[in-house]
């Protein structure tokens, strides 16, 4: 997952994602570089448009209708707070394209 994080960090900083950025970040952060990882990371993210595959992480399938209340029951009302996610959080389902 820190190779993702990685990538999205010099992403956010406008950076180039190139297998010296993203190995130069983890030194940064005290892991443990393993260079394959690092070379398939850059080569999947190569012809991949960032900014479109976090936008379409973070939306979300309409919720499916609610069954409705057997009769005599009153239907109760449930308050939905749109917590929104932050970017890491709408991200972290790009994790899963990389292993």
């Amino acid at each position: 997952m820190e190779y993702v994080y990685s990538a999205m960090l010099l992403h956010a900083a406008k950076k180039e994602i190139n297998e010296k950025a993203v190995t130069d970040v983890l030194k940064a952060a005290g892991i443990e570089v393993d260079s394959s990882r690092v070379k398939a990371l850059v080569a999947s993210l190569k012809d991949v448009d960032i900014e479109e595959a976090i936008k379409s992480a973070s939306v979300m399938p309409a919720a499916p209708a609610q069954a409705s209340a057997p009769a005599g029951e009153e239907k109760k009302e449930e308050k939905v707070e749109d917590k929104g996610k932050t970017e890491e959080e709408a991200a972290a389902g790009l994790g899963s394209l990389f292993g």
